[in-house]
């Protein structure tokens, strides 16, 4: 993330949910995230924290959205003993909603530099990003050794909804197959909302079909999300991976969830050097060739072509508005009846 003066930092505020740590010297606004509002903030004794809060109008977030930032903290708690998974230390949350509109979440301050920003070439020529595709894969391998209870998004598990409390809340299940239709139905629901046209029936259709093959995942492992290069923060000088940051997202759910996450909008095999860097921490490789692996790793292409789709009206990811992000939208939306095709091409 980097720094802009567009908004002046609310100094007062930051100093509010910050003064257990220290007194506030300066505070900047990082760019970067497309959700949550954060600040790199300078403390007294020279200490720089990370402060994060998120919207909370219904009118701009999406089912699954809503309490991020509270999921996001427990996910730096829960990797408060393993360093090995390279996320910052939580210092505090608050969610009075009293300082900001929202939840906040304060963690330390990580050195290194965004992946996106430290000047890596293709890891096919340059071998400091050969380094941190091979280090993201291992870390993927760490991360996934965690396992939860139920399946689900990390703050939905947590909560523990029923069908009383507010939607986000019930982004849950005891299978796999569960959780993603609940996840699947609260995107198509999102849509409707929004009026975003998006082939339903045939996203449904193609979940029920390939039913078998959500349901070989037993296991719910800890699954960040969105692992893409402006969320790592690596060495330039060798490409080390040294943090990773904006968990908010984070799921228990099966692992291949995480090469979609990391790749959002990309379509072609899995890198070899993240696989080769997942293997080698792992013990095994991760199976990506099988039918099931397929058809589960097309699912969660489409799911997430789906939520770029849907969210771009909220977002107001037009060529007015946005015209970088409407670049993405249109090739999500091509995702969409792409991953559909090859699903349909599948075995069930």
């Amino acid at each position: 993330m980097t720094s802009t003066d567009a908004d002046a930092p609310p100094l007062d505020r930051l100093a509010r949910v910050v003064a257990h740590l220290g007194a506030v010297v300066a505070a900047e606004r990082l760019t970067g995230g497309m959700f949550a509002t954060t600040y790199r903030v300078t403390l007294g004794d020279g200490r720089r924290v990370v402060v994060k809060t998120a919207p909370v109008d219904d009118d701009r977030l999406l089912t699954y959205e809503h309490d991020l930032v509270r999921t996001e903290g427990l996910v730096y708690a829960l990797a408060a003993d393993r360093p090995d998974l390279l996320m910052p230390r939580l210092l505090a949350t608050d969610h009075s909603r009293t300082a900001f509109p929202g939840d906040v979440v304060v963690a330390a301050h990580l050195d290194g530099v965004p992946w996106a920003d430290a000047g890596l070439g293709a890891p096919a020529d340059d071998p400091r990003a050969a380094r941190a595709e091979r280090d993201l894969g291992a870390l993927m391998a760490r991360l996934h050794t965690v396992t939860g209870e139920a399946f689900g998004y990390v703050g939905a598990v947590h909560a523990r909804g029923g069908a009383q409390d507010p939607p986000g809340t019930r982004l849950h299940g005891a299978t796999w197959p569960e959780a993603f239709g609940r996840m699947l139905d609260a995107l198509l629901a999102d849509a409707g909302r929004w009026g975003v046209d998006v082939p339903a029936r045939e996203v449904r259709d193609a979940a029920a079909r390939h039913h078998d093959a959500l349901a070989a995942v037993v296991r719910p492992a800890l699954v960040h999300g969105d692992l893409w290069p402006g969320n790592l923060f690596v060495d330039p000088a060798d490409g080390a991976l040294v943090g990773v940051v904006d968990a908010e997202r984070a799921l228990w759910a099966d692992p291949l969830v995480e090469l979609v996450g990391a790749d959002q909008v990309g379509r072609g095999p899995v890198p070899a050097g993240l696989l080769s860097g997942y293997a080698a921490q792992a013990g095994a490789p991760l199976d990506v060739t099988s039918d099931a692996a397929r058809a589960r790793l097309l699912l969660y292409r489409l799911h997430m072509s789906l939520v770029l789709c849907v969210e771009a009206v909220p977002r107001r990811y037009d060529a007015a508005g946005d015209p970088a992000s409407f670049g993405y939208l249109t090739l999500a939306a091509r995702t969409v009846r792409w991953a559909l095709d090859e699903l349909a091409a599948l075995p069930a």
